[in-house]
């Protein structure tokens, strides 16, 4: 597993206390908003998605806060659901849905940009993405096949 850092611990933080802010937002003051982003051929209820949702995100905030030990696969889960996400935020910009303060396409436009940050926030501060490499790198290294004693010419 990859060193875990401080500026890691901070983002991944960061990260876990917007996530669990976002989450109590979903069911409380944000609740209307949120709706917004469900996209309607989504063929759940849209309070249904909205509180699930934000308790997924609560889950995965206090994940990312306390569970430190599983860092790195709490930080592929939580790149999967932002990933997840992303087709309600391309609804709320392909339908001109205002929320949050985004009422114009540039600004809808803009938010989009900000999805692959959250995942790459994710991967990043988990260390989740330095693992797969380094993982990656030692099964390339034990792909190599181990020169035999009699690979070797002698003169």
């Amino acid at each position: 597993m990859h060193p875990d850092t401080w500026p890691r611990r901070i983002a991944r933080g960061l990260l876990g206390a917007f996530l669990a802010f976002a989450g109590a937002a979903h069911l409380t003051f944000a609740r209307e908003d949120f709706r917004a982003q469900v996209p309607p051929w989504l063929p759940l209820d849209i309070d249904l998605v909205v509180v699930a949702s934000g308790v997924v995100e609560i889950a995965l905030g206090l994940a990312l806060l306390f569970l430190g030990r599983w860092r790195v696969p709490v930080g592929w889960i939580v790149a999967l659901f932002f990933f997840a996400v992303f087709p309600g935020n391309i609804a709320q910009f392909v339908e001109a849905r205002d929320a949050f303060g985004l009422d114009s396409d540039l600004a809808r436009g803009i938010r989009l940009l900000f999805q692959p940050l959250l995942v790459v926030w994710a991967l990043w501060s988990t260390g989740a993405w330095a693992d797969w490499r380094a993982r990656r790198r030692a099964r390339a290294g034990d792909a190599t096949p181990a020169a035999s004693p009699d690979s070797h010419t002698s003169e």
